[in-house]
């Protein structure tokens, strides 16, 4: 299903981030005003350090849709993520079943998921989320490259847009404080071109630059934090979330019911093997047991995908895909956590 864009983003806690500390203590929290449509007060925790408890909770006010298809795919509903975005903003979880986006029973299978809570990043846990969500927009591209070698540029196009509609806004405010050449009229005119001169020449200059955009957004980072391996697999945790959420969201009665889905999923899975054999060499010196895991289990992983267009049947089922997803998070925290500990010494 296509994604309308949306405007009620702010800096959420998406992929990696939880609520407690490396160092064992608790992220402050106090209670102040939010910004929402109907002035309801709301929670605000900040977040200094990315941790080793549970994920944080999706705050359903500000949650880009990659985040809201994990409760589209748990619950089974068709374009969930849609309803939730569009009844927007809510004074607290249970404003789910009240404004009937869910049922009560659907409710109760999600609800410790749930929150209204806004969460402010800092620290190496904004970067994380930076990276992690520039690595989004560079997934969305590289499979929208795929197509358009394919000559799909239909297939194509929504994957283009997808960096400007579903992320750039929530991303933007960091783009400027780390003083990033604005690029989102960039990818709008590649969008543009894609849906009305797909054979144009232009298009493989403007993919060119869009790219190059997004590269030199994650560059601003240190090269020495972005080649980092406990850093780095923060982020490709990030993107496999992302993929596995998508991909339960695209496939329906055993068939893959949403190629869009299917196909965002690939490239986010494509992006974070590529991340991961930019810093294989340092995690096997490390810990060659955690990097012959992490190899192996993002190899069946990928076989999930066989090809952009999605396959009549799909190669791999979701409850698979999550487990060698959890797989690969667990191996990566142990190298997290190795670092951590040698970091503290």
């Amino acid at each position: 299903m296509f994604k309308p864009r949306y405007i009620c983003l702010a800096v959420a806690a998406c992929f990696i981030v939880t609520l407690s500390s490396c160092t064992g203590g608790t992220p402050t929290a106090e209670n102040t005003p939010s910004g929402t449509a109907n002035s309801t007060a709301q929670t605000t925790e900040t977040v200094n350090h990315a941790g080793h408890g549970s994920k944080a909770k999706i705050n359903i006010n500000t949650a880009i849709l990659s985040e809201l298809d994990k409760f589209e795919a748990k619950l089974g509903v068709p374009a969930l993520s849609n309803k939730i975005q569009a009844s927007r903003p809510y004074g607290s979880p249970e404003d789910l079943v009240t404004k009937k986006v869910i049922t009560q029973e659907q409710f109760d299978q999600i609800k410790e998921q749930v929150t209204v809570q806004e969460v402010v990043l800092t620290g190496e846990a904004k970067d994380v989320d930076y990276m992690t969500k520039l690595g989004l927009m560079k997934g969305h591209l590289l499979v929208a490259q795929e197509l358009l070698d394919q000559n799909q540029p239909k297939q194509a196009e929504p994957h283009i847009g997808h960096p400007v509609e579903e992320i750039y806004v929530d991303v933007e405010d960091q783009l400027n404080e780390r003083k990033v050449k604005e690029f989102k009229t960039t990818l709008v005119s590649l969008q543009d071109l894609v849906k009305s001169k797909p054979k144009d020449a232009k298009v493989k200059t403007d993919f060119t630059a869009s790219v190059q955009s997004v590269d030199g957004a994650i560059a601003t980072l240190p090269e020495a934090q972005r080649t980092k391996p406990g850093f780095v697999l923060q982020v490709i945790n990030g993107l496999l979330d992302a993929a596995n959420s998508e991909y339960g969201a695209a496939i329906a009665d055993g068939k893959i019911a949403a190629a869009i889905e299917y196909q965002d999923s690939r490239g986010f899975v494509v992006y974070a093997n590529e991340l991961y054999q930019g810093i294989s060499s340092q995690v096997a010196q490390a810990n060659p047991e955690a990097d012959k895991a992490i190899k192996n289990d993002i190899a069946e992983l990928t076989k999930a995908w066989p090809a952009a267009i999605p396959p009549a049947t799909p190669a791999r089922t979701p409850e698979e895909v999550t487990k060698l997803v959890k797989s690969i998070e667990a191996s990566s925290q142990k190298v997290i956590d190795q670092s951590s500990t040698q970091a503290q010494k």
